[in-house]
């Protein structure tokens, strides 16, 4: 069996396709586009997923990241590129997974603000580094590889940030 992208983007124009998986402007105009659709995950969160509990974040991630799957691999493929810089769809749609729990650990003592800081700089170290495994994840073929990396950061980065509230506490 063979991992392949959804065929289903297919029947939308390259327009549309890529304005999904750039997220408009974001991906395109801006320098760092990885760390903009990062922050537009980010505020992706606090708005929608705050408060909810942790099955129903991973739930979404999961079917949100299928259609990143899609959308990004056909984007990729139609720009010509293996993992564009400007695609950064599979950013905003794993971002949530950074915070899974928080809200009923050791970081629910945390400022909201602390808790967002320090859960996005843990995923940009690494999703840009790629450490324990993560960069083979980025060589699965089209769209897999370009969300497969970022789910397993935006994981880790959960890892760390309540490894990190729970070192906090014993300060």
């Amino acid at each position: 069996m063979s991992l392949s992208d959804p065929r289903w983007p297919r029947i939308f124009s390259n327009r549309f396709v890529c304005a999904v998986a750039t997220l408009g402007p974001l991906g395109l105009k801006l320098l760092a586009p990885g760390t903009w659709g990062s922050l537009a995950g980010l505020l992706y969160f606090a708005v929608i997923f705050r408060h909810a509990r942790w099955e129903v974040v991973f739930a979404w991630t999961v079917v949100l990241g299928y259609v990143a799957v899609a959308f990004c691999g056909d984007a990729a493929r139609r720009l010509g590129k293996t993992d564009p810089g400007e695609i950064i769809l599979d950013e905003f749609v794993v971002m949530p997974l950074v915070f899974l729990g928080g809200h009923t650990s050791y970081l629910a003592s945390w400022p909201l603000w602390a808790m967002l800081g320090v859960g996005f700089g843990f995923f940009r170290l690494y999703d840009i580094a790629k450490p324990f495994g993560i960069a083979r994840l980025q060589r699965w073929p089209g769209g897999w590889g370009i969300v497969a990396d970022d789910f397993a950061a935006a994981l880790v980065a959960c890892g760390s940030l309540h490894l990190t509230a729970w070192l906090w506490t014993w300060r």
